[in-house]
């Protein structure tokens, strides 16, 4: 088996669970936020940046990919680990999301997705299979089967058929899948706010048995309130012994919530973009750093942060590269804002362990300003 979860103990006070997911790249410790290496790279981040902010695992974007500079020249180039000189493990998506986001052409049919290149405009189609040979060119730890991510808000019956093929599609990405022994495919629960057709999606692929499950549909749109009413009766319904991935939740609220609701793994590409426009995650929430007020500012973007930029850099100067357009302001930036979300998941690792995450919830909401929702993202 390519992949093993270990659970190493459920928070007395919530479903939060503490674990080690075993990867062919190295030892995971859950629960874990991933940065988003969208086209093989983080952006203005380098491995040894990643490794040094304590990344332990990073994703990477099969449509992008596919579409440059192409799976068989990574397959060439001996798998994504050596084409980006990442040695730690690589979650990849199916691409499905972004088909259906990117591509304003498209045609849906049973066999998959027809589609326009939004580079170029070029007809390319992915299918179940497709999305396989790509992701085993790949050569990621963890890949995802190709799925449809209906939006918000959606007609219930075109969920629910949306869904169904969502079912049909995960069983033949198994069927076509060649690397098992080093490659773990996790299947997509679907099934919109709908919490009988979650149902019906979760019974549907724990039934194919795969090494771990991603929930998906969520953050795309819909009020948080109700993403989390999804995730509280969708987490219960998955195996313990596997793996649980929120797809595209990168918030700190959420991160929070989504792990109290039992979930293992997040990535979201928040952090990276909010930073390329100089707003920050800091101990005492929102900052944004372009702001005039902080043109004279020669304390740290966080004063009880410890990573690269808050102990070398200033305010000041980060804010004049960025009104400068200086390169180095937004590898500041993100540097910074992955180091926070890291390190706030190190820190609700040890609450869990600890049994105390629902207190340190509300000590952070409390600091964070998340409480009068005055400085949330």
């Amino acid at each position: 088996m390519a992949i093993r979860y270990e659970l190493i103990k459920t928070c007395k006070q919530s479903g939060a669970r503490l674990g080690k997911l075993h990867t062919p790249h190295g030892e995971i410790e859950t629960p874990i936020f991933m940065p988003v290496g969208t086209q093989a790279t983080v952006k203005t981040m380098s491995p040894e940046d990643l490794k040094q902010l304590k990344a332990q695992i990073i994703l990477s974007n099969t449509y992008h990919l596919f579409l440059r500079p192409g799976h068989e020249l990574i397959r060439e180039a001996g798998g994504l680990h050596k084409f980006m000189n990442w040695d730690r493990p690589i979650l990849t998506d199916s691409g499905g999301f972004q088909v259906f986001s990117l591509s304003e052409m498209r045609k849906i049919t049973e066999e998959g997705v027809a589609f326009r290149s939004h580079l170029n405009g070029d007809k390319l189609f992915i299918s179940p299979e497709v999305a396989m040979e790509i992701q085993n060119a790949l050569g990621s730890d963890i890949m995802m089967a190709f799925d449809e991510c209906p939006p918000y808000p959606a007609d219930y019956n075109y969920v629910k058929q949306s869904t169904e093929r969502t079912s049909r599609w995960a069983e033949r990405c198994l069927n076509h899948h060649e690397r098992k022994h080093d490659q773990a495919l996790f299947g997509i629960v679907q099934g919109g706010m709908h919490e009988d057709l979650r149902r019906q999606s979760v019974a549907d692929l724990t039934s194919m048995d795969f090494p771990g499950y991603s929930i998906g549909g969520l953050s795309v749109g819909e009020p948080k309130d109700i993403m989390y009413e999804v995730l509280e009766f969708t987490t219960p319904l998955l195996p313990t012994h596997k793996p649980r991935y929120l797809m595209g939740v990168g918030s700190p609220d959420a991160l929070l919530e989504g792990a109290i609701r039992g979930v293992d793994m997040f990535d979201c590409v928040l952090p990276t973009r909010i930073a390329r426009n100089g707003t920050l995650m800091t101990s005492q929430g929102r900052l944004v750093v372009r702001n005039a007020k902080y043109a004279k500012d020669f304390g740290p973007l966080d004063p009880n942060c410890d990573c690269y930029t808050c102990k070398n850099y200033s305010r000041a100067y980060i804010r004049h590269l960025l009104k400068a357009d200086e390169i180095f302001g937004v590898r500041l930036t993100t540097y910074h804002n992955l180091y926070f979300l890291v390190q706030l998941m190190e820190r609700v690792r040890e609450a869990i362990r600890e049994d105390r995450l629902l207190d340190f919830k509300e000590e952070f909401f409390d600091a964070y300003g998340l409480h009068d929702n005055k400085r949330g993202f």
